[in-house]
């Protein structure tokens, strides 16, 4: 098992802009998740594009050395189960029209949230997604 360096920089060379840290991708995705609780006010690119953090968590687990994977799960799985509560499960149907789904055990791009808000409620919207707009939540 690695270190976080180690990984950060594995996946680096595997493709990923920079060498993120753990801390930092569980940071965005505890912002995505804030976001998309209050109403994501972005467009669908900036969306899809945002979800990447959380693949990188996803990849990055299991490489880490098993006290960083210990540490930062019960974070993580809180983050998972906020995102899961505010949003809609939709076998991603509606993001697919935007954007090539991943594989299936990445669940978190089958799902849209469920205030839909802005360019990005648009967006889904015009792909058939059901939620509801920021003024009613």
């Amino acid at each position: 098992m690695a270190t976080e360096t180690e990984v950060g920089e594995l996946l680096h060379r595997r493709g990923r802009r920079t060498a993120f840290t753990v801390e930092g991708r569980v940071n965005a995705w505890a912002t995505l998740v804030g976001a998309i609780e209050r109403g994501y006010g972005d467009d669908i690119y900036e969306f899809t594009n945002d979800l990447y953090c959380r693949n990188w968590l996803h990849e990055a687990w299991i490489l880490l050395d098993e006290h960083v994977v210990r540490l930062w799960t019960p974070r993580i799985i809180a983050l998972d189960d906020r995102y899961k509560a505010a949003t809609v499960d939709d076998d991603g149907q509606a993001l697919d029209r935007f954007h090539r789904l991943p594989g299936p055990d990445l669940w978190w791009w089958r799902r849209h949230p469920r205030i839909l808000t802005g360019e990005l409620g648009s967006s889904l919207r015009s792909a058939g997604a059901v939620g509801t707009d920021l003024d009613e939540a």
